[in-house]
């Protein structure tokens, strides 16, 4: 199966996420919810699009292994996502801090994740 872009893991990502709820944004429909870092408001689009600052963000960073898994993603701010990115991503693997982080952010994904919203024109679901 080919792997989902970066837009359709967004929109999977807002859809399971119990902040985000069915909105209108500039007269498209769309997600509205919560950064997982600061709880910004943040929307992305029925079609994965990023509106107003919305990214993808990567609990374990790709510098330290993380992947595009499902369950290693979340709907982050550009701001804080770049933050953690410069506090984060020179640290070694076992440094307290980062792994202080990693583990608030799969705590918060873990309270927020739910069932996809209905109705929702979804790709097949990421791998876990």
């Amino acid at each position: 199966m080919k792997p989902l872009s970066t837009h359709q893991l967004l929109l999977w990502c807002a859809a399971t996420d119990s902040t985000f709820t069915r909105t209108t944004v500039g007269g498209e429909p769309a997600l509205t919810g919560k950064c997982i870092h600061c709880r910004t408001k943040l929307s992305v689009s029925l079609r994965g699009r990023p509106i107003g600052g919305a990214s993808l963000e990567h609990i374990v960073p790709r510098t330290h292994g993380g992947t595009d898994a499902f369950d290693n993603l979340a709907v982050a701010c550009t701001r804080c996502n770049a933050q953690k990115g410069t506090r984060l991503d020179a640290r070694r693997a076992d440094d307290p801090t980062l792994r202080a982080v990693i583990d608030t952010l799969r705590s918060r994904r873990a309270e927020r994740l739910r069932a996809p919203l209905d109705g929702l024109a979804l790709p097949p679901r990421p791998e876990r």
